[in-house]
Formats: C-alpha cells, sequence, structure tokens
C-alpha cells in the first residue's frame, strides 16, 4: 500500500468516525449538558444507596430537571445499553466520552 492509499484511508476512517460522533449527538433526546448532569446526579446516588435495578434515581432526576420527554430519554437510555441506574453509568456514560 502506498502513501497517497494510506492517506486516503486514515481520511475515510476520519470522516466515518465524524458521522458516527454527529449522528450520535443528532439522536441526543435532551441536551448532552443535562446527560452529564444525569451521570454526576447518578455516579453521587448510587455510591450512597446503590443500585436497585429499576431507574428509579434516573426517573427521579429527569422529574427534578422538569424534563417533559421522560418517556423518549428512557427508551433511548434502553437502547444505549441502559437498563437500570447502574447501567446507565456503566454503559451509556462512555458513549460520551468520544
Amino acid at each position: 500500500m502506498d502513501k497517497n492509499e494510506k492517506e486516503r484511508r486514515k481520511q475515510l476512517r476520519n470522516e466515518l468516525r465524524q458521522k458516527q460522533h454527529e449522528e450520535f449527538e443528532n439522536s441526543l433526546p435532551v441536551d448532552r449538558k443535562i446527560f452529564e448532569k444525569l451521570f454526576d446526579y447518578l455516579d453521587h446516588q448510587l455510591e450512597k444507596n446503590g443500585c436497585d435495578d429499576t431507574r428509579k434515581i434516573t426517573m427521579e432526576f429527569l422529574k427534578k430537571n422538569n424534563i417533559t420527554n421522560v418517556e423518549n430519554v428512557i427508551t433511548w437510555l434502553a437502547e444505549h445499553g441502559g437498563y437500570c441506574d447502574c447501567e446507565i453509568l456503566a454503559n451509556v456514560e462512555e458513549k460520551f466520552e468520544h
């Protein structure tokens, strides 16, 4: 493989990564900052209380923050591996670290 081919492949990978990032950002049902606050809240609450295999803490956070599309948020979280509070923290938070 010559240098031009390597550069072309590298550029294609970068473009694909950028497109995936944009699609992820566009799929968010609420602002990224809300998710970041949710992760901090979950981290704090789970440290104190542990996980009861529900989304109780997440629901509490969404209601306290007047989120109106709660069902969309819950569905989105589940689609990204967040079936309970600790899974939201473990599986979903890492997707925001691109």
